[in-house]
């Protein structure tokens, strides 16, 4: 598997979302803790994935306290990234929060579960419509100062959006959904253009697509710098996933 520079870390393009890591509705622990934290484990140690995404708003916060049971200390060269800025009122809910003051509280809440002083990559959620974007990245910029933050990314943002950004932080990457049912992202060329690595999440449609090595193939052709996040909570479906990897 050819690899990846993303925040400073060299890691094979096929990474491994987390959102299914959790109970019906992404709310909540997984059926099987001890299972999930093996799956993790598994995936890390044993298949060589170096790129494990997240969020605080997986359970919410579950996911990240389970990374951090399964995997804790953490290898130098993992590429652990979570977002913030999404708050979880119920199961299947979830809406935008991008308040300077949140977006910190939640950042210093997730390198406590995650057992970390620094997060490797941290991105907006989503950009909150109610607080000017150059405040949201703004926040999360002035942690990047403190080191608690070592590189920011963007998640579900247009070029536009994308660009507004860039003229105060550094895009470290780019997570928007791109599948083969649905290829069409203008961010998609932008980053291209602009040698900001491209993370697609639901690359398989949410475990609609039955032809996963195809799907994946057909997104990792897209270019050098798009690194697929393909996610599982079955370990067969794992080593499936990332058997060209190993």
């Amino acid at each position: 598997m050819k690899t990846i520079t993303i925040a400073g870390k060299k890691v094979p393009r096929l990474g491994l979302g987390t959102m299914r890591l959790t109970g019906p509705g992404t709310w909540g622990e997984p059926a099987d803790m001890v299972g999930a934290a093996a799956l993790l484990r598994e995936a890390v140690h044993d298949l060589g994935i170096l790129h494990i995404d997240t969020a605080d708003a997986y359970g919410p916060h579950t996911v990240e306290e389970l990374i951090r049971r399964a995997l804790h200390p953490y290898p130098e060269q993992l590429l652990l990234a979570t977002k913030v800025g999404m708050v979880r009122p119920k199961p299947n809910v979830w809406k935008p929060l991008g308040r300077p003051e949140y977006l910190r509280a939640a950042v210093e809440a997730s390198l406590r579960r995650l057992g970390t002083e620094q997060m490797s990559l941290c991105y907006l959620h989503r950009v909150d419509p109610a607080v000017p974007l150059t405040d949201q990245v703004g926040e999360l910029e002035g942690m990047r100062a403190e080191g608690k933050i070592a590189a920011i990314g963007l998640s579900k943002v247009t070029p536009e959006q994308i660009r507004e950004a860039g003229k105060l932080v550094t895009v470290a990457a780019v997570q928007n959904c791109l599948n083969i049912e649905e290829p069409d992202d203008p961010a998609l060329p932008y980053c291209l253009d602009n040698g900001i690595p491209y993370v697609p999440y639901r690359p398989l449609n949410a475990g609609k697509l039955s032809n996963t090595a195809k799907a994946l193939r057909w997104l990792l052709a897209l270019g050098p710098l798009v690194a697929p996040i393909p996610g599982t909570s079955d370990p067969a479906h794992l080593r499936e996933l990332f058997a060209p990897a190993t």
